[in-house]
């Protein structure tokens, strides 16, 4: 216990301490969390309106992308994506006549999770607009509505009491599947506290204070996700 007081001066913010190293690094975790979540979203979106009212084509590709993205771990998506996805992108440039290309680690990382975040994403909203009573979707037609206005004013404000709970799951989820992006390389708070662990041997302590980040990013997400849940429930009956 003596040893692991002895070495918190490493968590400094000055001289050869590992303090705003460790903020950079969650701020990284922060960034391609929100933009894999986001792109995840708006393909969960279009994913669950495609398995809803898409064609049978449209329905049977989507189907085979959630099967395949949620029954391969995510570990190996990130490796197949990552190396073969950059690979395969840069074969069709060369066959186009262009210069290969430096995808990123940002881009990459954000890209990859979108990708995986996106086959969840779209049965937890599917689930979603399946909850939302016909009848407000045709009393919408009836009063002449097009399609696109009755899903932004009618379909996604009824189904987001619904979507909330699994969304923030999908939230949860994201920020810790960044810490997989150490294993190619990606400077975010997994690879950041384990640099600084191996540089200082003081691994129990650092990997504490990363798993206290981790916590904290937790409970403030858990109470903003309970506040737009209740927002979004105004008007509605009490859950027990």
């Amino acid at each position: 216990m003596s040893d692991l007081f002895a070495n918190w001066h490493h968590l400094s913010f000055s001289g050869d301490g590992w303090g705003w190293n460790l903020l950079r690094g969650l701020a990284s975790t922060l960034q391609i969390a929100l933009g894999a979540y986001a792109l995840g979203l708006f393909i969960g979106l279009f994913g669950a309106l495609g398995k809803l009212n898409g064609s049978v084509l449209t329905r049977w590709l989507l189907e085979i992308y959630t099967t395949l993205i949620r029954a391969v771990p995510e570990l190996v998506l990130i490796l197949l994506l990552y190396y073969a996805g950059t690979s395969a992108i840069n074969q069709v440039l060369d066959m186009l006549g262009y210069r290969p290309i430096d995808i990123s680690g940002l881009v990459a990382g954000i890209v990859v999770l979108g990708v995986v975040q996106g086959a969840y994403a779209t049965e937890v909203l599917r689930g979603a607009m399946l909850a939302v009573p016909k009848g407000q979707v045709e009393a919408a037609a009836a009063f002449g509505m097009s399609p696109w206005t009755i899903l932004r004013r009618i379909t996604l404000p009824a189904m987001l009491p619904f979507a909330l709970p699994g969304l923030s799951n999908l939230w949860l989820i994201v920020t810790k599947d960044t810490a997989l992006l150490a294993v190619v390389g990606f400077s975010e708070l997994a690879l950041t506290t384990r640099q600084a662990a191996g540089t200082t041997r003081a691994y129990f302590m650092f990997f504490m204070v990363a798993a206290c980040l981790y916590l904290c990013v937790t409970l403030v997400s858990n109470a903003l996700f309970r506040y737009l849940e209740k927002r979004s429930r105004r008007g509605q009956p009490e859950l027990n």
